[in-house]
């Protein structure tokens, strides 16, 4: 007998994960945490593209403020929704997104 035989009767091959595109998903957004989230990237993109129409100011200081708390919601809101809608989360584990 050959063990190639032996340990195909034995052994189960592995199920495949469901593939879904670019690693996809709702289960950790659902109800109303998806529009929210959703909501406020639109929201930061449009504060960004209004303060870069602004050509001159006579007092900048509180603009680029504007401009980077603008920003950085932005960019937080992306990373928010990158980590919970794709397989990130599972990835690294519920414990891990949550500390960051």
């Amino acid at each position: 007998m050959e063990n190639g035989a032996v340990y195909n009767e034995t052994t189960e091959p592995q199920a495949k994960r469901p593939r879904r595109p670019f690693g996809c998903t709702l289960r950790h957004l659902r109800g109303w945490r998806l529009p929210a989230k959703a909501l406020q990237a639109i929201l930061s993109l449009v504060a960004v593209i209004c303060e870069e129409i602004v050509e001159d100011c006579i007092a900048c200081g509180g603009l680029y403020f504007f401009e980077f708390t603008s920003c950085s919601a932005f960019l937080l809101s992306l990373l928010v929704l990158c980590v919970y809608c794709t397989d990130v989360y599972e990835t690294f584990g519920e414990e891990k997104v949550q500390k960051v």
